[in-house]
């Protein structure tokens, strides 16, 4: 949905087909369903199927490559892939969207469709330890159970970008891989990617209530972000170094170039989530 392919307005395929295109069972595409109903992605009416009622926006007010200013962030890391050296810095809440998106370009690469050479990914976490105000249960109750899902949908997208770079890497698919997490103290407000050194996509997180389902069927209202549709900007730098665009990707370069030097540590990816003795990069 985020990037269009099942756009605003048209109906899903079948729970059954959605099984089947993902490979998963039909009780989990129904709890997908459910959460992207709470989230406000989809609606559901008896008889008439499930809909789409809300897409991503990615606006490109200062990029000549893009004559509508219409982009999605699949397209963006889609044409940085097709390069010989791809460079993506990210300052994001959870690895979820990334995870995804480079899923795809793996198995690109797989079938020879592209053929990178390097690879630098460098991805700015919050530290785990951080007490986020807007993941928070109207029930302080369920305070440590909505952290805990919080978590565990955080360190499974991490765990599993680790494991496709590692996979790029082991296979030779790609000669050089250099794949680096760390943890910041900054509380993550927006979500910054940095395509290249020459793309910046850019957008705040939307605050907002809603029920969210819990591993055991129950639903608790909370405060939760918009990540996966939050609105986005996209800069471009070209050849006037005074250019807005210019301007805009050499700022939050700079940004992210400090906080990762001066204010983030190591990931220290528990053992117990990858196994013993497995190299942590």
């Amino acid at each position: 949905m985020t990037d269009g392919r099942y756009p605003m307005n048209n109906k899903l395929p079948a729970q059954r087909d959605l099984a089947d295109e993902f490979g998963v069972s039909r009780d989990t595409v129904q709890r997908v369903l459910r959460e992207l109903v709470s989230e406000g992605w989809i609606e559901t009416r008896q008889g008439s199927g499930t809909k789409v009622i809300r897409n991503q926006r990615i606006d490109s007010p200062t990029s000549v490559k893009w004559p509508d200013r219409k982009v999605t962030l699949g397209r963006l890391i889609e044409q940085a892939f097709e390069r010989r050296e791809v460079t993506l810095d990210v300052f994001t809440l959870t690895a979820e969207s990334l995870d995804a998106h480079i899923r795809v370009q793996a198995e690109r690469i797989q079938v020879k469709e592209i053929a990178p050479k390097r690879i630098a990914l460098r991805m700015l976490l919050p530290e785990e330890s951080l007490d986020f105000p807007y993941l928070k249960p109207e029930n302080p109750e369920y305070d440590q159970l909505l952290k805990a899902r919080f978590l565990d949908i955080a360190r499974r997208h991490t765990d599993s970008l680790r494991a496709v770079m590692r996979q790029l890497e082991s296979e030779k698919l790609v000669p050089s891989v250099d794949f680096q997490i760390r943890r910041t103290k900054l509380l993550p407000t927006f979500k910054l990617y940095l395509v290249n050194q020459e793309e910046a996509l850019f957008g705040l997180y939307g605050i907002y209530k809603r029920p969210i389902e819990l591993d055991d069927g129950q639903e608790i209202m909370a405060m939760d972000v918009v990540g996966l549709g939050a609105t986005l900007t996209h800069h471009v730098k070209d050849a006037d170094q005074h250019s807005p665009g210019t301007e805009f990707v050499d700022d939050k370069q700079g940004w992210f170039d400090s906080a990762w030097e001066l204010v983030s540590a190591p990931d220290e990816w528990p053992a117990e989530r990858h196994g013993a003795g497995a190299p942590p990069r």
